[in-house]
């Protein structure tokens, strides 16, 4: 028997869709290749946490143009209400390599959770860039921070800078933390061991370390669950650390009537780069840093005046030192401090009598209704007196008298209350 031919038409038939085939698997993956992100942020998602209705809690995005050529951005849209951005007046111009900070701010109007996109239109090789947006609106805060969101400044690459967040409780129940999550790879957090319980009012010390591993500003956050509590984080990394100066290297406040205060002013320096001054801690109570919100950052060359209070408690001299903890290459600098407590004390003057006179006496009780003492030890020829036997914390009433030149003495003048601080 003779095997039958093999057709060439049905072997060209055959062969086209197999070629097709093969042709179609090898152009699909190509064409499902989408370009290189030319926008980029850091970081790439915010968690607001839980906000109160009625308050709001701001976070930064750094913005990065990575591509070649400029980027136009033309539009920011952010898909609730709840949600806004400021930091960048439309049309505006990205440079290549160049960032901007957008800052993120979740206003809850209403109990819940919040979902949405943050979009920014431009002609990047990503026309319709999306960062993620989450946030719950609360009635309360469960847990407090304070402080509410840290900033650490400029911190040199490869080295840390740590912050400290103290939690407390704001329920009036016990409350447990069970876990923190970071975002931003620059950010970590250590202690305490988790699980914690707080009972109502209790407090916890949480240590938020900042590493930065590339220059610029960076921001994150570390949320707290138990209770959902959201930290915001900014830092910035950079090559160079300064050295703190404090000037001048001591003051002295001189004579101080004590329960007063006297002020002065010194002024913190940063050289050869950023320090950030975290605390300012003295050792004597009657010494104090008064009007500055920590931590401060100061830029390679920038001043800060600072003021430095003094109310001495008690009489005599006292000295303490003021001592500044930064991230400076001397990460403590210290200012010396000495002053005076003086005793206090009363000036009293009336007005002349529209008699013939020889002279006054001066009289003092203590606010008790206890009765007047003539506090001069000899006729005062003048309308005017200083007491200087006055305690501090007690109350004192005054009077004064007019004796003519026999002697005869008049009734009291008018009362006159003194509270010495």
């Amino acid at each position: 028997m003779r095997l039958p031919r093999l057709n060439s038409q049905n072997l060209s038939t055959h062969l086209v869709p197999i070629a097709l085939l093969i042709t179609l698997v090898a152009i699909l993956p190509l064409g499902a290749r989408g370009a290189t992100p030319q926008l980029v942020c850091s970081p790439t998602l915010l968690r607001f946490g839980i906000v109160p209705v009625g308050q709001s809690e701001t976070q930064l995005i750094a913005l990065t143009n990575t591509g070649q050529t400029g980027v136009t951005i033309s539009s920011i849209s952010v898909g609730s209400s709840e949600f806004s951005v400021t930091g960048l007046k439309l049309p505006a111009v990205l440079a290549a390599g160049q960032s901007v900070n957008l800052s993120v701010t979740f206003a809850p109007t209403t109990l819940g959770g919040t979902g949405v996109n943050l979009t920014i239109g431009s002609n990047a090789s990503n026309p319709n860039f999306q960062i993620p947006l989450q946030g719950t609106g609360v009635n309360s805060d469960p847990l407090t921070a304070t402080p509410s969101s840290l900033s650490f400044g400029q911190v040199a690459l490869g080295s840390s800078s740590t912050l400290l967040v103290v939690l407390t409780n704001a329920r009036s129940w016990n409350e447990t933390l069970n876990a923190f999550r970071m975002v931003g790879n620059d950010f970590s957090v250590s202690g305490p061991t988790l699980p914690v319980t707080l009972s109502p009012g209790q407090s916890v010390t949480v240590n938020i370390v900042f590493t930065p591993k590339v220059a610029g500003l960076t921001s994150g956050s570390v949320t707290i669950f138990g209770p959902v509590l959201n930290i915001p984080l900014t830092g910035t990394g950079g090559t160079t650390i300064g050295q703190l100066t404090v000037a001048p290297a001591s003051l002295n406040f001189g004579s101080v009537t004590v329960g007063s205060t006297g002020t002065q002013t010194t002024t913190v320096s940063a050289t050869g780069g950023s320090v950030t001054i975290s605390s300012v801690a003295s050792s004597s109570s009657q010494f104090a840093l008064s009007g500055v919100s920590l931590p401060l950052t100061l830029s390679a060359g920038q001043s800060a005046q600072l003021s430095v209070a003094y109310t001495p408690q008690n009489t005599g001299s006292t000295s303490a030192t003021l001592s500044f903890a930064s991230n400076a290459t001397n990460s403590t600098a210290s200012e010396s401090l000495s002053g005076t407590g003086a005793p206090p004390y009363v000036t009293l003057s009336w007005n002349p009598s529209t008699s013939t006179v020889a002279g006054y006496n001066v009289y003092r009780r203590i606010s008790t209704g206890s009765s007047y003492t003539k506090i001069n030890s000899s006729l005062d020829p003048n309308t005017s007196y200083t007491d200087t036997t006055v305690a501090v914390g007690q109350t004192y009433d005054y009077a004064t008298t007019a004796v003519d030149s026999s002697g005869v003495e008049s009734t009291y003048s008018n009362q006159v209350q003194i509270v010495i601080p």
